[in-house]
């Protein structure tokens, strides 16, 4: 395989993009279901998704195992709900994904989506599933950065999502190969089936690509991103949890992910895929054209650092390193199970038992959020 040669960003000027503004509201485990409405109405909620049209709930389940910050949180997920039912958006349907390091049946149980979605008569589908939906090509308007190198047989995409709105619940954190991850990044599941991995080296175009496809496809988008405990060190997954108490919602998915980066400690900027969207006036990531309604953020600084972990190390010699010519022979081949066996032993069989789920006890045990987490009643 050719590797892929990137495109420069073009500025598509027949894309609309949204109003930067992002909301940032304090909360507290005794009013955020009321916070997070407010923070979706203050982000222009009304005006960001179509009224009548079907809204698509994309939570973001990083582990199947209820880390804390990395996976949407069961009052993210409920307080969006009644949000949007507030709003008039009565027609709500949850697409779940898999990935090769997480289940999504368990990770909707562990998590305790599966009880809110019972209570209010939430359908969940799966796109992973034929029942649900199908893959269909799908030829974007916008000129593509390098999706249409990585898949020159053509960019296929669930036919469910054509024609909807979609709201994504990331959290705030880090990650191992892009920085910072949220609401760009939690397209990636979702639009992208299981052969994914191989954008993996072309990650930040890949996301701006997603983008892009998004604004042609859906008739809104939105986000409300989880801030209450964020994830500090090499997310999205093996992480150090720390409680912040935030809860963000925008419709400028760029904007929404440069004001999280900039809380983090890192100039949005110079995060590939944040500069790469603003450059193609997919939305706005320079913080200082942003408009923050709710909080005073401005001395905000959390000082967070990526770091490594045995996976990332792994990775970049293979998707950035001196490997990755070979990624043909070792993504493209059976040879990928090796790697998906190796990625799953070290998350479920070592990450899990010996360290995480001590991590997580003590969140729950110890911490106002972890407590709150007990308080949903588990499945059965």
């Amino acid at each position: 395989m050719k590797l892929p040669e990137p495109k420069s960003p073009k500025r598509i000027s027949n894309l609309p993009t949204c109003t930067p503004k992002v909301a940032v509201v304090r909360t507290t485990p005794q009013t955020v279901l009321e916070d997070i409405q407010h923070a979706m109405e203050l982000a222009g909620i009304k005006n960001a998704l179509k009224l009548g049209a079907t809204t698509i709930l994309k939570d973001n389940i990083s582990w199947h195992f209820p880390f804390p910050g990395a996976n949407t949180t069961p009052w993210q997920l409920e307080g969006t709900i009644l949000g949007l039912h507030k709003n008039g958006f009565n027609d709500v349907v949850c697409v779940q994904n898999k990935t090769v390091v997480t289940d999504a049946f368990k990770g909707e149980d562990l998590n305790k989506y599966t009880p809110l979605f019972k209570k209010y008569r939430i359908p969940v589908l799966f796109n992973f599933q034929d029942a649900d939906m199908k893959w269909t090509e799908y030829k974007p308007k916008s000129p593509m950065l390098v999706l249409d190198q990585i898949f020159p047989d053509g960019i296929r995409i669930p036919d469910y999502f054509l024609g909807k709105n979609i709201l994504h619940l990331p959290t705030v954190k880090c990650h191992i190969y892009t920085t910072t991850t949220g609401a760009m990044k939690n397209a990636f599941g979702g639009l992208l089936a299981t052969n994914r991995h191989y954008t993996h080296t072309w990650i930040h175009e890949t996301l701006v690509d997603l983008l892009a496809i998004q604004k042609e496809i859906h008739t809104g988008i939105f986000a409300v991103m989880d801030g209450t405990t964020a994830g500090n060190g090499p997310g999205p997954r093996t992480m150090f949890p720390v409680e912040k108490n935030l809860i963000l919602a925008s419709a400028d998915q760029v904007a929404i992910d440069a004001v999280a980066a900039k809380m983090m400690g890192f100039d949005p900027l110079s995060i590939k895929y944040i500069n790469l969207a603003h450059q193609s006036d997919l939305g706005c990531g320079d913080p200082r054209e942003i408009t923050i309604v709710g909080e005073d953020i401005s001395n905000e600084n959390w000082k967070f650092t990526v770091g490594d972990n045995l996976a990332s190390r792994a990775g970049d010699l293979l998707w950035f390193g001196f490997l990755k010519k070979l990624q043909s022979i070792f993504f493209r081949t059976p040879l990928v199970n090796l790697f998906i066996f190796g990625s799953e032993f070290y998350h479920d069989y070592y990450r899990w038992p010996i360290r995480d789920r001590r991590v997580f006890k003590h969140w729950l045990e110890k911490t106002h959020w972890g407590k709150l987490f007990a308080s949903y009643p588990p499945i059965g």
